[in-house]
């Protein structure tokens, strides 16, 4: 199994930048596809980006598409998601995952878990 620890959550303005960070420990790391997911209060938790294992494929959901980035850099276990133009809507807890499946969109996908980091971004 894998370990997953994210870091890079904060306070930001609207419009400004953030890079998340999550390391990846324990079974090989390119034995997985890497998924971003959200969950705000009272909301369902939610799909954000996916990037297949070896880097070539990534997706994205719709409401951050051309917004942010999803990346990962086997060599250091870690995958990304560089976060651009932010708004107050993309106010969340931020989660990584990781799946044996091909990219799957939905978190029922997912095998592992990070605890989160929370994303806050003012008006």
């Amino acid at each position: 199994q894998v370990q997953l620890v994210e870091s890079g959550g904060g306070l930001v303005q609207a419009g400004g930048s953030l890079r998340l960070s999550c390391a990846a420990s324990g079974r090989t790391f390119t034995t997985y596809d890497m998924g971003w997911f959200r969950q705000a209060p009272g909301k369902e938790r939610e799909f954000v980006a996916a990037i297949t294992r070896s880097g070539g494929r990534t997706t994205y959901a719709d409401s951050v598409k051309g917004r942010f980035t999803i990346s990962r850099d086997n060599a250091k276990n870690t995958v990304y998601l560089q976060m651009n133009s932010l708004k107050p809507e993309d106010t969340a807890v931020y989660y990584c995952a990781a799946t044996m499946m091909v990219i799957p969109t939905t978190r029922r996908g997912y095998d592992y878990w990070g605890q989160g980091t929370q994303v806050t971004v003012s008006s």
